[in-house]
């Protein structure tokens, strides 16, 4: 099961992207960033931001801690920026949050050139990228931060894009994912098949049913169901696995 936090302070506004993040302060002491319900890319951003976020966990890829937020949509009176009251506003209930790592930096490939030491774990992350169709992390816009010298995966509202338009999921399940020939982390994802070898038992049928078991009822009223989630992923996850084989030849193309 994961926290619930109640945000006792909006902090600051992230203007990166369009969702409107924001930095709180919890009940508990600890700051976030909070992803709200009510931005644009409504609910199934943050259905993804959970399930994706929380796989990558059970693979034993670095993501900070996620919570659900239980916001009172009576903080929209302290803030004076009309955009801001509104989207508080229309996020009343329960949202979704990420640990805030304070004096990160976002993850520059030109800058960071520790990543080279890092073959295996740049690998896991295109795999798992292609895994979910993540097609947020470029070098336009990374959604990598670096951390105590450490890199942390971030935003991962872009994932799980089927759902947006998930009447063929069964079809789009078993495709190759193109979009992967821009991932920002390809130059070092050397070993594919190996992370592929490694990772994809991880990802039982247990494990996911128990990713999808977080998702709030309320989440799923309109959109796939459990099942549509679960279908999808397990037949992703099924051999052969032509979206590893689409890394691989991107991956021939970029070095």
């Amino acid at each position: 099961m994961l926290r619930t936090i109640i945000p006792t302070e909006y902090v600051m506004p992230l203007r990166e992207g369009g969702s409107l993040p924001a930095i709180v302060a919890g009940d508990d002491d600890g700051t976030y960033v909070l992803k709200f319900r009510g931005a644009g890319q409504g609910i199934r951003a943050l259905i993804a931001e959970l399930v994706s976020g929380e796989l990558a966990r059970i693979l034993g890829l670095p993501v900070p801690e996620i919570v659900f937020a239980e916001l009172d949509p009576r903080m929209a009176k302290t803030e004076p920026d009309p955009e801001i009251q509104e989207l508080l506003q229309k996020s009343a209930g329960l949202n979704l949050a990420l640990d805030y790592l304070p004096g990160s930096i976002t993850f520059d490939p030109i800058v960071d050139l520790a990543i080279d030491a890092q073959r295996a774990l740049a690998s896991a992350i295109v795999w798992f990228d292609a895994l979910v169709t993540n097609v947020d992390r470029t070098a336009k816009n990374t959604n990598l931060l670096v951390w105590h010298r450490k890199v942390w995966m971030i935003d991962h509202g872009a994932t799980l894009i089927f759902h947006h338009q998930w009447e063929s999921y069964r079809e789009r399940s078993r495709t190759p994912f193109a979009a992967i020939r821009d991932h920002v982390l390809l130059p070092w994802a050397d070993d594919l098949r190996a992370a592929d070898a490694q990772l994809a038992p991880r990802l039982t049928a247990e494990a996911i049913d128990g990713v999808l078991a977080l998702i709030p009822d309320a989440w799923l009223e309109e959109g796939p169901s459990r099942d549509v989630y679960r279908e999808y992923l397990l037949q992703r996850l099924e051999t052969p696995r032509e979206w590893v084989e689409e890394a691989v030849r991107a991956r021939t193309l970029r070095v």
